[in-house]
């Protein structure tokens, strides 16, 4: 994979020097608010790294990100207004904010920039223009700067007007360092050291069929938890009680569990479980090997989660992504907490994506142990699949 980077803009001699020049950055801001307050900086945190290099050497950045989905009109809720002062203390650098992301107003504050200030835009999704690709809206965008630099992962999966159809108007483009990071970590999953452990988690077997029969063909071993387990267990007979399950997959789940098999994959699934009648925790909970009616599953069990967390002592390269039962409730995150110690406690190279997951690194103080945490869910998991990134694939191209 061929991409330019900031090393190449910063120490190559033949490189254009950033002083003074206007450089638009596309991040992952994307973070959780409530009532306008940010619930979780994690992405803030780690765009920060890109946003200081930049500014040491001299450039006057537009940064620009989305913020959920409003649905190409302005939502005030979603307004990316209270990330500039955030920003400005984490990075200890001055950030400005544009009301809008394109226009005049937006055009005067980014050419009245000085060098090493930062301003950022109001929310990318305010306009349909950004989710659509719309080659004027993205023409609008590159009039803002100079050069480009992509370091959102998280929406490197998606052909949008700021990951993709800029790039076609700009003078030069690069990965920045957070981008790069994601894509050095995650390709050593498609090239691992084995053998290679996959955990994989989340409701939904029609949420992640595409990787889960990737990994169910690369991986050594991969697990499986969460309620899609239970897809697979009533399909080969199972008693799964009132559990949620797909039953237009259970073809497809049979036919994975053949796959895993021929290719020598050992699939592990839940052999106990935590159950209980409702699933927000009101109700009472026990471990069953056998989900009986009127029962859900709502957690891996204890025999299962030390299953699994035996498995991360013999691999080499791990990646989790999901949790493993019903992690909000706090009765029913033991299996998700023990999954989280086994893999922070592995000796293999760890890579940990999906917000969940991420949420259970953080809660028990953990991250730090970690070689890659992940700030692409849906990317990360397209990536290991070997699905080429828009966002990626223009900055190739360029």
């Amino acid at each position: 994979m061929e991409l330019t980077t900031l090393d190449d803009w910063l120490d190559c001699g033949e490189a254009p020097p950033l002083r003074g020049h206007r450089v638009f950055v596309r991040a992952d801001l994307n973070v959780p608010l409530e009532n306008g307050r940010i619930v979780d900086d994690t992405r803030l945190r780690a765009s920060v790294g890109t946003l200081k290099r930049l500014c040491a050497a001299g450039a006057r950045v537009i940064l620009a990100s989305h913020l959920g989905r409003p649905g190409g009109e302005p939502v005030p809720a979603l307004s990316l207004a209270p990330l500039a002062p955030a920003l400005a203390d984490l990075s200890g650098l001055p950030v400005a904010f544009s009301d809008d992301c394109v226009g005049a107003p937006a055009l005067a504050a980014s050419e009245a920039l000085g060098e090493g200030e930062i301003l950022l835009l109001e929310n990318l999704r305010f306009h349909a223009g950004e989710t659509k690709n719309d080659p004027a809206f993205a023409e609008d965008l590159a009039a803002l700067a100079d050069f480009y630099v992509n370091d959102a992962f998280g929406t490197a999966h998606r052909a949008h007007a700021s990951t993709a159809g800029i790039v076609e108007h700009v003078s030069r483009a690069a990965a920045g360092d957070l981008l790069l990071s994601e894509l050095r970590h995650l390709g050593r999953i498609l090239e691992p050291d084995r053998p290679l452990l996959c955990i994989l988690g989340g409701a939904k077997v029609s949420d992640k069929l595409g990787v889960l029969q990737n990994l169910a063909q690369s991986a050594d071993v991969l697990a499986v938890g969460g309620a899609m387990a239970y897809s697979f267990l009533a399909a080969r007979g199972e008693s799964v009680g009132d559990s949620l399950v797909e039953e237009n997959r259970f073809e497809a789940a049979r036919a994975l569990l053949d796959q895993a098999e021929a290719g020598g994959c050992e699939l592990l699934l839940p052999t106990d479980h935590v159950v209980s009648p409702s699933a927000d925790g009101s109700g009472e909970s026990k471990i069953v090997h056998s989900i009986p009616a009127g029962w859900m599953g709502v957690d891996i069990g204890p025999e299962t989660a030390k299953r699994y967390a035996e498995a991360t002592r013999s691999a080499r390269t791990i990646l989790w992504n999901g949790p493993m039962g019903i992690f909000e409730v706090d009765a029913f995150a033991h299996g998700t907490e023990r999954v989280a110690r086994a893999v922070a406690e592995a000796e293999a190279m760890t890579v940990i994506g999906g917000g969940d997951s991420l949420a259970a690194i953080a809660q028990l103080g953990i991250g730090h142990r970690i070689d890659h945490l992940s700030t692409g869910g849906g990317a990360s998991l397209e990536f290991v699949q070997g699905v080429t990134l828009p966002g990626v694939a223009a900055l190739e191209k360029r």
